[in-house]
């Protein structure tokens, strides 16, 4: 009975904080792999195992926009896109563009924030342009701008569908790594 009371407490862990303990066999992706079926089968499994990539990617990416924007907004108020700080030309013009291109096309905005419609690259460009207020968060901003540019280029092939090499995926592991010891 107390195992039975054991993993009932642990399957609930795993629900109210949407972790997986290893309890059950994983369930499949909600996928409909008859959709899907003119494929070839080893081009499915190659996508299968880029798409790990691909959320560490996404995680990361918005997670930087997550810190740039509430350090920003901490030191510069809510209006902080509208400050000088965020360069017009590098980062919020092109932001601007993007955000417009996809409200002249029809489809839904990704967001109403245009940070959310800002590159990799320019996030770099706004932590490295506004170094002062980042630096409590950072170590170093010669580090800052090394990873970056790496993740940047590791970035490329999993944005883009290509499949990388088991270097590159130990490099990516790296890299995000690396991004995480340089927060102070």
């Amino acid at each position: 009975m107390t195992g039975l009371q054991i993993v009932t407490d642990l399957e609930a862990i795993e629900n109210d904080h949407g972790v997986e303990l290893g309890l059950k066999p994983s369930k499949a992706k909600n996928r409909k792999a008859s959709d899907y079926e003119q494929f070839e089968a080893g081009l499915r499994q190659e996508a299968a195992r880029m798409s790990e990539f691909y959320e560490v990617f996404y995680c990361l990416e918005n997670s930087i926009r997550r810190l740039v924007k509430d350090t920003m907004v901490e030191a510069e108020g809510a209006d902080w896109w509208l400050s000088s700080r965020v360069h017009e030309d590098r980062v919020r013009k092109p932001a601007q563009q993007r955000h417009q291109k996809e409200v002249d096309s029809g489809i839904t905005p990704r967001s109403f924030n245009l940070i959310d419609y800002t590159t990799f690259g320019e996030l770099s460009q706004l932590i490295t342009d506004n170094w002062d207020v980042f630096d409590p968060v950072f170590s170093s901003k010669t580090a800052v701008s090394n990873i970056t540019n790496q993740l940047n280029l590791l970035r490329g092939p999993i944005a883009h569908c290509n499949p990388t090499d088991e270097l590159e995926q130990d490099r990516l592991n790296l890299a995000v790594r690396s991004w995480f010891k340089l927060m102070s």
